[in-house]
């Protein structure tokens, strides 16, 4: 049976959602053109517009409440008052505090990442592309350095000038003391309000660039690194094979969302990797096959299925194989419309971090260990502290109802970071992270973060195994490639929102680990400050089913300071396979 289009070879619908077959620019026109506007409005009051005028409004509420019902306050609160006003609000720090915790932090960092880190981002990677196409190709790597760090700060200040000068325009219209007779006027308080609100959101805009741009300039740049030699015999060795970004899909002629027609399709390639990993296995062992994120490419439960179906055959990697999510496996709205976007109450986002805590419990449940950051302490493995959950996680994927939603938030939240214990007191562990934002839209969904509550138990790990040996795992990358680009669209990564506080943090905590990362498919390995730096390329994405694709087995060495060495790595390529040139369909 002849076909005039072979549908087995997709066609423009399969690259709805491509970066590597549409621009940037072209995404962002086909989302303006098809986003829900009831839905994207809703959403911007619950997350922009109302705590913009909740945080604006405070300072005038708080001024009446002072002025005029205190008194009268003071005096209901006497005797038995006081102290059932002190009994709820003990209540409310014991029972709502963590949940607050993680409210504020989040909407922190949300602002962060809708705001600050993008378009901070953007005005430094836009001023290093101009910088560095005037720069001699001759010049050094330290000047090259010293280029980007001062480069850093001074986007920090292209960014705050024109913010201060929008809070100085704005001022005359905030009031940030109110009285009883206002309350009568709420229009009024509520303008003051959005006033407040806008100069305080703008302020913070404009401080917090100085401060990312003047703390990327201080910090150590990434570099490239030398491997370390060969160890001495007697000298403990590891062996890791570091797969990130193998994007399963749900089917069998399936591209993938971001590479499209330019990309493999099917997982076949998947298969073809994970075999030849098991004969290299089988010749030389493997300590932990690690697959750094975005293990599907949508994290539909199809693409779940196809990945376990792929395991399946290889039992011996199964039992070594540690997986942490990617934004794919959580993040992706609608596969082939970036304009799509979730409400805050909708229970999509969950399922899908749902079906990744199944995956994980299934792939590593009883050998990684959760943390007790409350506690302060290891806690016990992910099966043992998924058990309490199991109907409710079963309930909630069957039925999507609301009122498991924020149970099955607080669940994620409190799963990370994972621990993989080493086996000996001065051993390998690996602290596994979840470094994605909670976004909404398909469009923003590569954004990360890693929390604080994530860095505190990277803090409790090292304690209890203090002569261990660390590798810390995550999917985003940590720093921006300190490597030459030809488009600015090449330099805009979407690295961690956090990521220089992160990589502070892990250098004062673990100064001699080493982080192993995906996203970017690139393939580089250099070093920040003291900590080394690992990004896998994509053993599926980046090439068609006929081209070669390849990743990487690393070796580590116990070093003589307490950290690791990082030996040069295994290069594994991946055949293509001739595209078939026949036009039918069997």
């Amino acid at each position: 049976m002849a076909a005039i289009i072979d549908p087995r070879q997709g066609d423009a619908e399969d690259d709805a959602s491509s970066t590597k077959q549409r621009s940037l620019l072209s995404l962002a026109g086909s989302l303006l053109a098809e986003i829900n506007l009831p839905k994207l409005a809703l959403t911007w009051v619950l997350l922009i517009g109302a705590p913009a005028l909740l945080l604006g409004l405070a300072p005038l509420v708080a001024s009446i409440w002072l002025s005029t019902v205190s008194a009268k306050v003071a005096y209901a609160l006497s005797g038995l008052g006081s102290a059932l006003l002190l009994a709820g609000v003990v209540a409310l720090g014991w029972f709502g505090g963590p949940r607050l915790i993680r409210m504020a932090e989040h909407n922190f960092w949300a602002l962060n990442s809708l705001a600050v880190q993008p378009i901070y981002a953007m005005a430094r990677e836009a001023l290093r592309q101009l910088a560095e196409s005037l720069l001699a190709s001759t010049a050094s790597a330290e000047r090259r350095a010293a280029l980007r760090a001062a480069i850093a700060a001074v986007a920090g200040l292209v960014v705050a000038v024109p913010a201060v000068l929008l809070v100085v325009l704005v001022w005359p219209r905030t009031r940030w003391v109110g009285t009883a007779a206002d309350l009568a006027e709420p229009s009024q308080l509520a303008l003051a309000a959005l006033a407040n609100g806008f100069v305080l959101i703008v302020g913070y805009f404009a401080a917090a660039a100085l401060v990312w741009g003047f703390a990327d300039a201080a910090m150590a740049q990434p570099r490239d690194i030398r491997f370390a030699p060969p160890p001495e015999p007697g000298r403990r060795r590891w062996r890791i094979a570091h797969l990130s970004d193998i994007h399963a899909v749900g089917e069998r002629y399936g591209f993938r969302l971001e590479s499209g027609r330019a990309g493999s399709r099917g997982n076949g390639r998947l298969r073809h990797a994970l075999a030849r990993l098991d004969a290299l296995h089988a010749a030389q062992p493997l300590d932990v096959v690690l697959v750094t994120g975005d293990v599907t490419d949508a994290g539909r439960s199809a693409e779940w299925a196809e990945f376990f179906d792929a395991l399946a055959r290889h039992p011996a990697l199964a039992e070594r194989l540690l997986i942490l999510p990617g934004n794919h496996d959580v993040n992706v709205v609608d596969r082939s419309n970036p304009a799509r976007l979730d409400m805050p109450f909708s229970p999509n986002k969950r399922l899908r971090q749902l079906r990744t805590i199944s995956a994980m419990a299934a792939v590593q449940g009883g050998r990684v260990r959760v943390v007790d950051v409350a506690a302060g302490r290891i806690g016990p493995t992910l099966d043992e502290a998924l058990a309490p959950h199991r109907a409710a996680m079963r309930e909630f994927a069957d039925t999507g109802t609301l009122h498991h939603i924020l149970a099955m938030a607080d669940l994620w939240a409190g799963l990370f970071p994972l621990v993989y214990p080493p086996d000996t007191e001065d051993g390998l562990g690996l602290i596994l992270l979840d470094s994605n934002a909670d976004t909404h839209f398909s469009f923003t969904n590569a954004l990360g973060l890693v929390s604080a509550a994530q860095v505190r138990g990277i803090e409790i790990a090292k304690a209890h195994y203090p002569a261990a040996r660390w590798l810390v795992a995550l999917h985003h990358h940590v720093v921006e490639y300190p490597m030459p680009a030809k488009h600015l669209s090449e330099r805009i990564g979407t690295a961690l929102v956090n990521g220089s506080w992160f990589v502070r943090r892990l250098q004062q905590i673990l100064p001699g680990a080493v982080v192993m990362h995906g996203h970017r498919h690139i393939d580089w390995i250099g070093a920040c400050g003291s900590l080394r730096i690992v990004s896998a390329p994509s053993p599926v994405m980046e090439a068609k089913d006929d081209k070669p694709t390849h990743f990487l087995i690393h070796t580590l060495a116990d070093g003589a300071d307490g950290g690791l060495d990082l030996l040069e790595p295994e290069r594994i390529v991946i055949a293509g396979e001739p595209a078939s040139e026949a036009a039918t369909v069997h």
